[in-house]
């Protein structure tokens, strides 16, 4: 029988204990997460065309402008040309994987997601002083003095450094209640006084951005369901491997 080693400088390591090595400088994971990808990329091939582009991207990436300079960057990575052109198309063949996996769910998924995707610009003042939060209620409806100014002066949160002004954020980060109040809203609706939790706030809507399924969302969801499905593989695998080193130690 075969047993596989690795040489480590004078250190000849054996199959299991790489694997007890892995697994103590949690490394393992990201071992699995390349094998998966490697293995769900497989069947996908480039076209010339897409090869000649990605390598022209990834030496764009990486400012490799001359053949001297392509060469040194494989000494200083010890990699072939060839692998080098596998890094070079890997992320074509992802794309590849990921639309044959999720592509025609993508709309569905978007409209399951938008409440998260959707973004907004909101003005805040925060005080726990319910008198003044009145006060500066009334003083911005009756022009008296600017929201930005009332934050600037009187608002305790972050905020006070922006004139209130806070965002782009997803409509699903800020506070329920004030998530609810800004999806019900009109740009430059001001809103009355409101407590929450110890503080009391006054918000306006600035700006509601609309996620929109274009290019740059369709990948970036096409990224999310990949990534969930990565995690879903590893743990799967990372479960299957405690049980070998469990075996391997008894």
């Amino acid at each position: 029988m075969t047993i596989q080693t690795l040489q480590v400088g004078n250190e000849v390591l054996q199959a299991n204990q790489l694997l007890s090595l892995l697994h103590r400088y949690q490394l393992l994971p990201q071992v699995l997460r390349a094998k998966v990808i490697d293995e769900a990329i497989a069947p996908f091939n480039c076209t010339e065309a897409e090869m000649q582009a990605a390598i022209a991207s990834f030496r764009a990436r990486y400012q490799i402008t001359s053949p001297e300079e392509q060469q040194a960057w494989l000494q200083q990575h010890q990699l072939t040309e060839a692998e080098m052109q596998e890094l070079a198309i890997r992320p074509v063949l992802i794309k590849k994987f990921q639309l044959l996996m999720w592509g025609r769910k993508l709309e569905s998924y978007f409209l399951q997601r938008k409440a998260n995707l959707d973004q907004v610009v909101y003005s805040l003042i925060r005080t726990k002083d319910e008198g003044l939060a009145q006060e500066l209620y009334f003083r911005i409806c009756e022009g008296e003095q600017s929201f930005a100014s009332a934050a600037e002066k009187y608002s305790q949160g972050s905020e006070a450094k922006t004139g209130g002004v806070l965002g782009p954020v997803p409509l699903s980060q800020p506070h329920p209640v004030i998530q609810q109040i800004l999806s019900i809203s009109q740009p430059g609706q001001l809103w009355e006084p409101r407590a929450i939790a110890e503080w009391f706030v006054i918000i306006r809507l600035e700006k509601l951005m609309p996620a929109q399924l274009n290019d740059a969302m369709q990948q970036q969801l096409l990224d999310e369901l990949f990534e969930t499905w990565i995690q879903k593989q590893v743990q799967t695998r990372l479960q299957s491997s405690s049980h070998v080193m469990e075996t391997v130690a008894a």
